[in-house]
């Protein structure tokens, strides 16, 4: 306790605020020694780790460019294709409904065809029929005519 009771009575040495003695010299020393220290320990390694992660940063979004532009490739070639196979889903359809719309009218063709032919030999029929049957009528009217007449001269 008596050497801080001796130095505060010293007072301050001679020389101001700028006193030039060895311990400027020395704190510069400590300070260039200190910086050279803790770049050694600590800024360089803080600063690889930081400048790797920004290379890795840099190839992660390099990288995720390139697959956002090769998903869009991708989206723009599927999407043309989706387009191709919907035209030739639409051109398959439309073959379709005209090959099933002319199977149709053929099928109608035939029926009326078919139709008209039995209507015709049903015609043909009837009309060959009733001339039979008219020849039958007329072969049994003369007949009959023939009986009257035979009957009524055999009774006069």
């Amino acid at each position: 306790m008596t050497s801080w009771l001796l130095l505060a009575a010293a007072g301050e040495p001679a020389g101001g605020l700028f006193d030039l003695d060895a311990t400027l010299p020395l704190m510069a020393v400590q300070v260039v020694l200190l910086t050279f220290i803790l770049n050694a320990l600590f800024f360089r390694p803080v600063g690889r780790v930081v400048e790797e992660r920004e290379g890795y940063i840099t190839t992660s979004r390099a990288e995720a460019k390139q697959k956002l532009a090769q998903a869009q490739r991708l989206e723009a070639d599927l999407k043309q294709q989706l387009r191709d196979a919907r035209q030739q889903a639409q051109k398959l359809i439309l073959a379709a409904e005209e090959e099933t719309d002319l199977l149709y009218r053929q099928a109608l063709a035939e029926a009326l065809a078919d139709a008209n032919a039995s209507r015709e030999q049903a015609r043909r029929e009837i009309d060959s029929q009733r001339e039979t049957a008219l020849g039958q009528i007329r072969s049994d009217a003369d007949q009959l005519g023939m009986l009257i007449v035979n009957r009524l001269l055999a009774a006069s």
